[in-house]
């Protein structure tokens, strides 16, 4: 029965090294290919805006991201354009990036660069099943901490319609209300993400291929407690919708 028990142990000590190990390596492999989505104006101090997560897709020369993350329009009134950041906030290369795509219904949109970075692989169009170990790397508060990407790692927990309940009638906004008509089915996780991580990959845990787009997090005590209470429940957009968004605009991935 000891030895039993020894054996047991070891195994589980070693399963738990392997686990680490392999997220070691898929970090260091993903990395490359996760940027930061912002805006960039000369003028100001500072000159660079962080508004979210995207990754390298296709060619090297086009990200995705959530179309929430460039919805705003640039101001008119002064010189500005959309940016992708790459590296860190110790050694930032701003690089000048072009709206070519977007898909409001599925939250998501695809910028274009001049040069070329390493790419993420991308998922088939099939779900992946409940239960699946997968991870995100981006900026989860990058406006206060900077350009210095985190990992976080959850669950597949549900596959579930695309619709996030209210309170109350007061809470429905036309938006939620047009949401509510074209419902389709969206990856439910169990772990915590932050406004920042909108736009990042969801990777499978075991060789980082992207399967879905971080795209919102369940707020359960208001906008404002989103960083002091986190609820634990995350959402990401299936890659199927955006391997059909490359493919409206003639993008390889």
């Amino acid at each position: 029965m000891t030895r039993l028990c020894f054996f047991l142990l070891f195994f589980s000590f070693v399963a738990n090294a392997q686990d680490a190990v392999n997220w070691v390596n898929i970090i260091q492999k993903v990395k490359p290919s996760v940027v930061g989505i912002g805006l960039h104006t000369p003028m100001n101090a500072p000159a660079n805006q962080l508004q979210g997560t995207g990754f390298v897709i296709g060619n090297g020369k086009f990200v995705a991201t959530n179309y929430h993350v460039i919805a705003e329009p640039l101001d008119p009134e002064v010189v500005q354009y959309r940016a992708v950041f790459v590296g860190n906030a110790k050694n930032t290369r701003t690089l000048r990036a072009e709206v070519v795509g977007f898909d409001p219904v599925h939250d998501l949109a695809i910028l274009k660069i001049d040069e070329a970075l390493k790419p993420f692989k991308v998922g088939a169009d099939t779900y992946v099943p409940e239960g699946t170990i997968v991870g995100f790397t981006g900026y989860p508060i990058g406006a206060v901490l900077g350009l210095y990407p985190a990992t976080h790692r959850g669950m597949v927990a549900a596959i579930t319609p695309d619709a996030m309940p209210a309170y109350n009638s007061t809470q429905l906004s036309i938006n939620m209300l047009d949401r509510l008509k074209q419902t389709f089915m969206i990856y439910q996780l169990d772990a915590t993400a932050y406004p920042g991580n909108s736009g990042s990959a969801m990777y499978r845990a075991d060789n980082g291929v992207v399967i879905g787009v971080m795209n919102k997090v369940f707020v359960a005590e208001g906008k404002e407690n989103v960083l002091s209470k986190p609820s634990g429940i995350s959402y990401a957009i299936p890659v199927v919708h955006l391997r059909e968004l490359a493919a409206k605009y003639n993008i390889d991935i």
